[in-house]
């Protein structure tokens, strides 16, 4: 079994990833087990750079906040701020001080810069999208951003007033404070929430009604403003409907929960990542969790949850279109993972020669057949083992053997 094992790893190139692919997919995901490490986001953005540079890929969507990562597009695709301000503004859960997320947005934005004294055509330029929504463990965002923002495009766009279903004084209104919807009680308290409120409700009609305005004046859209701000107001219209969900949800008292507030998280995941499948080939990076195929799961005060995450949800549209390459790590021992037993999915990968490779999990499956390896248990609860019975779901496996500390 060794020898058949090794004849499926490769070196962790994007030629070798394409191999394991009938085609070039509109959307390469490519999951982490784990957060927080340059490592591996060193190796997202050397696939990423080879990916642009052989494949044609040009956008790079990560699991940051949608509405935020509009600074980071700006600044690559036109030099608007500085890489500090982006950096601090642009990427969210507290990842825009990484060295490796920095060493990416820098080099974006030199190679639009490159072709010539102008910058390279937009349509050639790099661009950058978060693709989760405004949320947080603790909390969500205040929908005011992205229901007035809605508001603005089409009000500026010289649409019909009397087609507007409110002014932006009774949004303003109905939203109040900002922190009535972020108040970080209200994700273990339901009570706390302000998510089904009357003014809640009468703002899920009024976003409901904004988006489908836009969507009727689409022919008038385009004539009038860009392409990109038209897509811009799509954004805010998906974000503005999932979050008011989100705080509906939030406010719901039932056994279903967090089961449904994780399930709108992916949900809004997978809009965002269809809007970027619109553009062209993308690469897609975020947790495994929520870029597998399979159901997702975990635990969550000691409750069982299981919901269809982003990946499953966009792969189910896309088809062949929709790649996944999940992670796994042999060690990451300044966290407590040590060398993986060597019955389990990454202990017969650590005994390869290879620092890293690649693997067809498929063909890894198919090595296996009835003999399933052991599920890893990892002592830290930051990182997520391969789950041995969904291998054969993902297109490859990136194996890093051993993650130094960052």
């Amino acid at each position: 079994m060794a020898t058949d094992i090794k004849d499926t790893a490769h070196a962790v190139e994007a030629a070798a990833v394409m191999r394991l692919l009938p085609a070039r997919p509109r959307l390469l995901a490519l999951g982490e087990p784990t957060h927080g490490e340059d490592a591996l986001l060193d190796l997202r953005n050397e696939l990423f750079r080879q990916l642009v540079e052989q494949e044609g890929y040009r956008t790079i969507a990560i699991e940051s906040d949608c509405m935020m990562g509009l600074v980071v597009d700006d600044y690559v695709t036109s030099g608007t701020g500085t890489l500090d301000e982006v950096m601090e503004q642009g990427i969210s859960h507290g990842w825009g001080t990484s060295a490796a997320n920095r060493e990416l947005v820098r080099w974006m934005r030199a190679y639009n810069g490159r072709a010539d004294r102008d910058g390279r055509p937009a349509s050639e330029r790099l661009r950058f999208a978060g693709f989760d929504g405004p949320l947080e463990i603790t909390h969500a965002a205040s929908p005011r951003q992205a229901l007035t923002a809605l508001h603005d495009y089409l009000a500026s766009a010289r649409v019909d007033a009397d087609l507007l279903p409110c002014t932006a004084d009774t949004l303003d209104r109905l939203l109040g404070a900002d922190d009535r919807w972020t108040n970080p009680a209200a994700m273990m308290d339901p009570s706390q929430s302000t998510g089904q409120s009357a003014e809640a409700g009468q703002l899920r009609l009024l976003a409901d009604d904004l988006v489908a305005l836009l969507d009727q004046q689409t022919p008038h859209l385009l004539v009038t403003t860009s392409r990109d701000d038209w897509d811009r107001a799509r954004l805010y219209g998906r974000t503005a409907t999932g979050l008011l969900r989100y705080h509906h949800w939030m406010a719901d008292t039932s056994p279903v929960r967090m089961t449904r507030l994780v399930g709108v998280r992916d949900q809004m995941m997978a809009h965002n990542l269809l809007a970027v499948a619109e553009r062209g080939p993308a690469l897609v990076h975020a947790q495994n969790a929520h870029l597998q195929r399979a159901k997702s799961s975990m635990r969550m005060g000691g409750m069982p949850l299981e919901w269809w995450c982003a990946g499953a949800l966009v792969s189910a549209q896309l088809g062949e279109e929709y790649a996944f390459v999940a992670t796994a790590l042999g060690t990451i021992r300044h966290q407590g993972v040590d060398t993986p037993p060597p019955d389990t999915v990454e202990g017969l990968l650590y005994a390869l020669p290879e620092d890293r490779c690649v693997v067809d999990a498929p063909r890894l499956a198919t090595v296996f057949g009835d003999t399933r390896p052991a599920p890893r248990v990892s002592p830290w609860f930051g990182y997520a083992p391969l789950d041995p019975a969904h291998l054969a779901d993902s297109d490859g496996i990136v194996f890093v053997k051993d993650v130094p500390q960052s």
